[in-house]
């Protein structure tokens, strides 16, 4: 299937599916494949993905943005409804995804950031009602005002069953160590749900857009990492963490360069004290060497079915 523009009206509860930034995602054939089933040790295992973007047109529409496909990804399809996620989703053997929305909201003010968020987390919830057995949410939040946040993840959580909220790695150039979030990390540490943060098209790359030019789409390989470590960074060394360690955290794209670079984070604490990126997950876990058959299963799918509260 080739790339086609995105067609509102034919998208199932308003929603499309999308990859990084609002990218396109992969399509498949418009035969209904058989559905891959993974396996460890014999054993069906439960797959999930964390990471499965997808945006709302008419919430965007109040900030003047439109779905779009990515000029330097030809080749990705706007999935405009669930039944081509879903088809994608079986051939690559993902049984559940959990659906977030990547922040473009944060310099709206506070009437239409409200509006925003009401409108996507209803369709959120639409869109897991209806497949219930294949997705689930993060609820939607306007960051940019602390208090209102915490108040929109909680409604998302007991009114929409959302598993948590999607935030970005920073929020108009502010930390998310800052004080100032002090008041949703609460909310979110009070509630045991997750927090996925995923990096912003104005962070850090966009800080330094010299640098990432040329080939190699260096602001999602190394600029988008990179927002994630210093957000995960600061959360860590301004005792953010410390002073909320009940929090569950899920980083995008790895954590960052953070799991690496552990060592270097470590000679600071002596210092200072102050949207089509793979479809080839599932199988990078079965062939990874050096796992056990619970580090596999965990990785697969249990740890976050766990904190998503996804039944087995």
């Amino acid at each position: 299937m080739t790339r086609r523009d995105f067609v509102e009206d034919a998208a199932v509860g308003g929603l499309a599916f999308v990859t990084c930034a609002i990218q396109g995602g992969s399509g498949g054939a418009e035969a209904q494949p058989r559905r891959r089933e993974v396996v460890v040790n014999g054993k069906r295992v439960k797959t999930v993905d964390v990471h499965a973007h997808c945006q709302v047109p008419e919430a965007m529409a109040l900030m003047g943005l439109k779905v779009t496909g990515q000029p330097n990804m030809p080749d990705v399809l706007l999935m405009s409804n669930a039944a081509d996620r879903i088809r994608a989703m079986d051939e690559q053997g993902i049984d559940v995804e959990a659906l977030s929305i990547n922040p473009y909201w944060y310099k709206a003010d506070r009437d239409v950031a409200q509006k925003i968020i009401a409108i996507q987390n209803e369709k959120l919830a639409e869109a897991c009602a209806a497949n219930p057995e294949r997705f689930v949410a993060f609820a939607s939040v306007a960051l940019q005002f602390p208090d209102l946040a915490a108040e929109q993840l909680e409604q998302g959580v007991k009114k929409y069953n959302l598993r948590g909220a999607a935030i970005g790695g920073s929020v108009n150039g502010e930390e998310l160590a800052s004080p100032k979030y002090h008041p949703f990390w609460a909310k979110a540490e009070s509630l045991g749900v997750l927090v996925f943060i995923h990096p912003q098209a104005d962070g850090i790359a966009s800080e330094a857009p010299g640098r990432f030019k040329g080939n190699g789409l260096l602001d999602n390989v190394i600029g988008n990492p990179l927002e994630t470590t210093i957000a995960l960074s600061h959360l860590i060394f301004e005792g953010t963490l410390d002073q909320f360690p009940g929090l569950k955290i899920c980083a995008a794209h790895g954590g960052g360069y953070l799991p690496s670079y552990a060592g270097r984070s470590d000679q600071g604490c002596l210092t200072d004290f102050p949207y089509p990126w793979t479809k080839t997950a599932v199988d990078l876990v079965l062939a990874t060497p050096g796992l056990s058959d619970d580090d596999r299963v965990a990785m697969l799918g249990g740890t976050a079915a766990k904190l998503l509260g996804i039944k087995g």
